[in-house]
């Protein structure tokens, strides 16, 4: 997992060059909600692509190219899932205490 310094979080979207968008607030701003927003659509349009790839898989009459297209958008939408899970689980960090050996 990433760590973010003072309150960072990870945007779900990068710069033309590929490199993280960060924003940093209490997660109320405006560029937050947006970032809010933008994760729900990114995770249903996984899951609308997972049904797809499920019917596409089930009736066996895929072609080669459409089923490099489908792994290219499953590609996409797993960086996407995973981008989110890394900027979460950030967020929890900083409201979980650390767990003691004791």
């Amino acid at each position: 997992m990433i760590s973010l310094p003072g309150g960072a979080r990870l945007l779900p979207w990068a710069t033309a060059e590929g490199k993280p968008c960060y924003v940093i607030g209490d997660g109320t701003g405006y560029v937050s909600r947006v970032a809010d927003n933008m994760e729900c659509v990114q995770l249903g349009m996984a899951a609308d692509l997972l049904d797809h790839a499920a019917d596409m898989l089930g009736d066996g009459k895929a072609t080669p190219v459409q089923l490099r297209y489908l792994a290219a958008r499953l590609a996409e939408a797993l960086r996407d899932a995973h981008r989110i899970a890394e900027s979460r689980g950030a967020r929890l960090s900083e409201f979980t205490p650390p767990s003691g050996g004791a």
